[in-house]
């Protein structure tokens, strides 16, 4: 089959880009963007929301665990690093144990919570923000593309946007690499695309840690 015959739509990351095929894992297709570099689940291989959220409920993500703490600590201190003190944040994908957010606030940030199974909380997506955070959520994006473009409108001029994720390096390991297995799991970045969001937003993106990207909204006086 031919690269064209394998066409299956628009990235859904860039929405520049024709998605080709990647790999087919049994009952799971997955597709990759040239433009971007995403590497999407094919939307029929996707769980529906009730066993999505089902998936979700299994997570033990316990706020006063301290290794979970631990491995937010990746975002949180090179992000707060580079707050002003007071500055209030969005914690978007929060989930049912908000860890990250109670970091925060007891660092002397501010904080509001959106997640769409555990914390729809509309009036949080209704005012903007100096910080927003997401972790371990991007990869279960299915409309990413509208995603980050609301989480730019939320930022304040020079806001920053954290995000934190498993980047995709190495094609070669994808079969058996832990984080695809994970079927709620649908969008894979590169640091690539990551760069590809931030020159489409005009954001300044820092890659401080290891599957940490910080991305900076322009503003008065900065570069």
């Amino acid at each position: 089959m031919t690269q064209t015959e394998c066409s299956a739509g628009a990235c859904p990351v860039c929405l520049a880009g024709r998605l080709h095929r990647f790999r087919e894992l049994g009952p799971q297709r997955y597709l990759r963007c040239p433009v971007c570099e995403a590497t999407v689940m094919a939307p029929e291989s996707r769980l529906d929301a009730a066993a999505e959220r089902q998936v979700y409920e299994l997570h033990n993500n316990d706020p006063e665990d301290p290794g979970y703490r631990r491995f937010l600590a990746r975002l949180a201190e090179p992000l707060t690093a580079r707050l002003a003190p007071g500055s209030q944040g969005l914690d978007f994908g929060c989930g049912p144990g908000p860890a990250l957010a109670r970091m925060l606030e007891a660092a002397g940030f501010t904080m509001r919570l959106y997640d769409p199974f555990f914390h729809p909380d509309a009036d949080a997506l209704a005012q903007t923000y100096d910080f927003i955070t997401c972790t371990e959520v991007v990869e279960h994006l299915h409309q990413p593309a509208q995603v980050f473009a609301r989480l730019d409108r939320l930022l304040k001029p020079g806001g920053w946007l954290g995000v934190m994720t498993c980047f995709q390096t190495d094609d070669d390991r994808f079969d058996h690499w832990h984080y695809r297995r994970d079927p709620t799991h649908v969008v894979f970045y590169r640091e690539a695309t990551f760069a590809w969001l931030a020159r489409r937003f005009g954001w300044a993106l820092e890659v401080p840690r290891k599957d940490v990207a910080l991305m900076r909204k322009p503003g008065p006086g900065l570069g």
